[in-house]
């Protein structure tokens, strides 16, 4: 059986390459994901914009219920690829195209698991969820589906993780801030500088630690992308700088937003373009991680946003290919990577008490 599913996933994923699904314009990807899921994913299928829902029969509200989610989107191919982005082409044990790897290779190997699991009683309640816009984070994407999933145990999210278990990830706030002055000749002695107003803040915020330190993830991380502010002669009355914080599951992004307005004071304006994509994590005594463990994977924590900033369950990370491959010219999955990743997703969740 596990070849079959390994042949039917190549065969999707050539599929899927070959077809161009950049984030908010994934329709044709979606069709093709919810045709091979219709013939292929016993349960009910369900499409909500781009997302194709499958719910595996025999729900039981009374049981806990894994979620196993990829995305179908990709970024827009860089100028640096040599090879058609949208031609699979396979040389040397690797599958070349967009998406490939991110998150093609994770998509197709769970949708395989899920085949798999639904061959067999399990003892939890199975969903999976191929999401969209997810390199966009956007509003169409997995936090249109949230509301529509019930009481979700435990989610797995298949991005490239060379199949170790990310079990933090970092979340993501972009921070407008602005100070004010008054403005004047740049002559005479006149006028406030909110240049010079605004350079103890970013100060503040280049030294800023936090008290707690996350175990997986460790510091909140901050760091001061862009700064703009005045003409030539002219004082400048506004400074406006724009700060990028990567936060991690000791503190929500609320709380961390608080302590940094605590940190520069009144005298700094900051507003949150989104306090929404949280960082996230499962306990390292999680079923799911024990029997990864137990095959020898390493748990780990991932700098990098997935669907799981918009989940409020526990969510890891797992799934074959490799993060450094992601967005690049000439992206590829191995082969035997999407075998591999099959066979342990497999071995790891039949028969899996949550």
């Amino acid at each position: 059986m596990l070849d079959d599913l390994y042949y039917d996933s190549i065969d999707l994923l050539r599929e899927l390459i070959a077809t161009p699904s950049v984030s908010r314009d994934e329709t044709r990807a979606a069709d093709i994901v919810e045709n091979f899921a219709r013939r292929n994913m016993p349960g009910e299928v369900i499409r909500h914009h781009n997302n194709i829902i499958v719910t595996a029969p025999g729900f039981d509200a009374g049981r806990p219920t894994l979620l196993l989610n990829s995305h179908i989107d990709t970024v827009k191919p860089v100028t640096g690829w040599t090879l058609d982005p949208f031609t699979p082409l396979e040389e040397d044990g690797k599958l070349y195209g967009l998406g490939s790897n991110d998150a093609g290779g994770p998509l197709v190997s769970l949708i395989a698991a899920y085949r798999f699991l639904t061959a067999y009683p399990q003892s939890y309640n199975l969903i999976f969820v191929a999401s969209a816009e997810e390199e966009v984070s956007g509003k169409n994407g997995m936090e249109s589906v949230v509301p529509m999933l019930p009481e979700i145990t435990v989610a797995l999210v298949g991005e490239p993780t060379e199949m170790q278990p990310a079990v933090a990830e970092k979340g993501l706030m972009v921070l407008d801030c602005e100070v004010r002055g008054v403005s004047g000749h740049a002559a005479r002695n006149e006028g406030v500088n909110a240049i010079l107003k605004a350079i103890p803040a970013i100060t503040a915020l280049s030294t800023l630690t936090f008290p707690e330190v996350s175990a997986m993830l460790g510091p909140v991380k901050i760091s001061v992308t862009q700064i703009n502010a005045g003409t030539h002669n002219v004082v400048p009355d506004l400074c406006k700088f724009v700060v990028d914080v990567r936060t991690t599951d000791a503190y929500d992004n609320l709380t961390t937003l608080a302590m940094i307005r605590q940190a520069v004071g009144p005298q700094v304006e900051v507003t949150p373009r989104s306090t929404r994509l949280n960082p996230s994590k499962v306990e390292l005594s999680n079923p799911i991680v024990q029997r990864l463990t137990l095959h020898g994977r390493t748990p780990f924590g991932s700098p990098t946003l997935s669907d799981q900033a918009l989940m409020p369950w526990p969510s890891l990370k797992l799934g074959p290919g490799s993060s450094s491959r992601s967005h690049t010219a000439n992206e590829f999955i191995r082969h035997d990577e999407i075998r591999e990743a099959i066979e342990l997703y497999t071995r790891v969740l039949h028969k899996l008490s949550l």
